[in-house]
């Protein structure tokens, strides 16, 4: 059995991989991946401590998280489409407003 700390140390790692991609990357879909490796980080480290009580309450929070991640896609997707269609870029630096 794996022991739980290593779980944690890899959650860590990828939670300061997906954070290092929001603040370093302009390209608005890379930061959507960074946000949802950082989610997905967060659900490691649920599952982990879940598995080390013997209870389910981190599955089912991990559930609850990824139906709300999926949600923020799409919306995010849609925003990103919209914004390219009215500017013709994506770049965050260029995009500084969603006035109409």
């Amino acid at each position: 059995m794996v022991p739980t700390n290593f779980y944690i140390t890899l959650s860590a790692i990828l939670f300061a991989t997906g954070a290092m991609g929001v603040l370093v990357r302009r390209n608005p879909l890379i930061i959507f991946m960074s946000v949802e490796l950082m989610l997905n980080a967060a659900n490691l480290a649920f599952v982990a401590f879940a598995s080390q009580h013997g209870s389910l309450d981190g599955q089912i929070f991990v559930f609850f998280v990824m139906t709300v991640a999926a949600a923020e896609v799409a919306v995010g997707l849609a925003l990103i489409v919209q914004i390219f269609k009215s500017k013709h870029s994506i770049n965050v630096d260029e995009v500084n407003s969603l006035k109409g």
